[in-house]
């Protein structure tokens, strides 16, 4: 896997699924190194530049094309207040409780996999 507008990070994944979960991970990963470093993190373009750029034509031919989502861990949490239905509340911190997961823990794991997926 490639980033066009992310010179220098790749990825790969024995699967499609697996290939975008790690994906997320090394745009994440890449990010905070640019950052970390004091570089700029190139602004991305949207998938139609990207699919329009002639420059790519080659990297594109017979390629899977995705959109991959920038989730910046900033290594710290920060407390929010969420409403849920009481029913769907029970059923998080059971969830949770099985997986040997905090509620917080569990959300935000739900929320990445949404995401990413």
């Amino acid at each position: 896997m490639s980033f066009p507008d992310m010179p220098g990070c790749i990825s790969a994944g024995v699967t499609i699924d697996e290939a975008v979960r790690n994906g997320v991970e090394a745009l994440s990963g890449h990010v905070r190194m640019l950052e970390g470093d004091g570089d700029p993190v190139p602004p991305p373009r949207d998938f139609d530049a990207i699919m329009s750029d002639p420059e790519l034509a080659e990297d594109r031919d017979g390629a899977m094309t995705t959109v991959i989502p920038l989730i910046r861990d900033r290594g710290s949490t920060t407390r929010i207040n969420v409403s849920s239905d009481l029913g769907l509340l029970e059923a998080i911190d059971a969830t949770a409780r099985e997986r040997g997961q905090t509620r917080s823990a569990f959300l935000a794991s739900a929320a990445r996999k949404d995401i990413v997926d």
